[in-house]
């Protein structure tokens, strides 16, 4: 029997695009390889960072990675190689970190954070229970001249609130003297991602949502301009209309022969218990050396660095212990309890603008993938936007995707 919708990839794009869908009152069913614990989304920093920050890719940033890389503090690890992409990615990474493009994308990032901001609420109102708060994201300054930086951009507009080094402890009672400063950006959220996950997977299921765990799609079967059958290890299946969130895997897409210009970025996080009176008070960001602290329910996790142009699956100890040693150098000294460490890969472009959209070549598919380290900050936008798209039915009349999507952005 054909199905409705399949949502292909079960992490926090893929599942909120089965609940905009669902919502909308469509039958879907999500395939998902794994058995849906400890995906990517799960790992994320939990920050929903849409208000008042820059993209990786900003004005300044290659001076400052390449300084950050003599001090072996940088976040961007490049495996180089034989590999033409990741240069064309680089290339584009470049070109995008310009002051014109930085400021459309920070627009473009407060119009879908409150849009997700909106899907929160609405999923707490469903009945989901996650740890979920509107306490602002900290951002931490080592670098004076970074600091001041900053301070430039701020307004009296209540999104900002500047903090010197004692009011900054206040919030952030484990760092040092060794930090300048630090901008509490108000309009900032976060949450615990697990939780997030978990409580919309029971959801899904309790709604009517169908899911395959642990079955890998592996091929398509195409018949004129529509894909026919969803190939997986155990079964062909039909479906009148195809999701594709399947985040940094490449394979599938390609077999819809596309090639889109977006890495597999490795990164990492560290998840343990601390005493208590050193817990953050909000979620914060180290902002010179990338490495998100967020405070949990329960547990505190440090989020930082991203590899490229390696398939490693493996946790590096280097990296774990030179993420250690950056936070470690602005932090007072403190034990990470039952600490849990953790690697995965996230689907990356180089400006930080996702693909979403119909498919250029099959007319019953739609790709939504691409948010990198913006996963949890954005997906439920996405999703809102890939099920409105589905009642348009062409990507020229969804003004979203016109704004919001790589397909048609420089």
């Amino acid at each position: 029997m054909k199905k409705e919708v399949v949502v292909i990839g079960g992490g926090i794009v893929g599942l909120s695009c089965a609940y905009s869908m669902h919502k909308l009152g469509h039958k879907v069913c999500v395939i998902e390889k794994s058995d849906g614990t400890n995906g990517t989304s799960f790992g994320n920093a939990g920050l929903i960072s849409a208000f008042k920050k820059a993209p990786l890719s900003c004005p300044g940033v290659v001076l400052d990675t390449l300084k950050l890389m003599l001090k072996n503090q940088a976040p961007l690890k490049f495996h180089f190689g034989l590999n033409l992409k990741l240069y064309q990615w680089i290339l584009k990474f470049m070109k995008s970190a310009n002051a014109k493009s930085t400021h459309r994308t920070m627009a473009l990032f407060e119009r879908y954070g409150w849009l997700s901001i909106d899907i929160y609420h609405q999923m707490l109102k469903d009945g989901m229970d996650f740890w979920y708060k509107e306490d602002g994201l900290l951002m931490i300054y080592t670098l004076e001249e970074s600091f001041e930086k900053k301070i430039k951009t701020c307004d009296n507009s209540g999104a900002y609130k500047i903090l010197n080094v004692k009011e900054t402890k206040e919030y952030m009672p484990i760092v040092n003297d060794n930090i300048c400063g630090s901008v509490l950006l108000t309009e900032n959220a976060h949450v615990d991602p697990g939780e997030v996950m978990r409580s919309l997977q029971e959801y899904l299921q309790n709604v009517g949502v169908e899911f395959l765990y642990n079955e890998e799609v592996v091929d398509f079967e195409f018949k004129n301009n529509l894909i026919d059958g969803v190939i997986t290890h155990k079964e062909k299946i039909q479906a009148e209309k195809i999701i594709l969130a399947t985040g940094a895997n490449p394979a599938l897409i390609k077999k819809t022969k596309n090639d889109f210009l977006m890495m597999g970025a490795k990164g990492y996080s560290i998840t343990f218990k601390m005493p208590e009176e050193l817990k953050p008070k909000t979620s914060s960001l180290f902002a010179d050396i990338f490495m998100a602290m967020t405070p949990r329910r329960d547990t505190v996790r440090i989020t930082s660095k991203l590899e490229l142009n390696t398939n490693n699956a493996l946790i590096d100890k280097e990296q774990i212990a030179n993420m250690k040693k950056n936070l470690a150098a602005f932090t007072q000294p403190f034990e990470m309890k039952d600490a849990i460490e953790w690697c995965g890969f996230r689907p990356l472009t180089p400006n930080d603008i996702p693909y979403l959209g119909y498919d250029k070549r099959y007319k019953n598919l739609i790709h939504a993938t691409g948010l990198g380290w913006l996963g949890i900050t954005f997906g439920p936008a996405i999703g809102k936007i890939i099920a409105n798209l589905s009642q348009d039915g062409a990507n020229e009349k969804n003004a979203d995707i016109m704004l919001f999507s790589a397909f048609f952005r420089d």
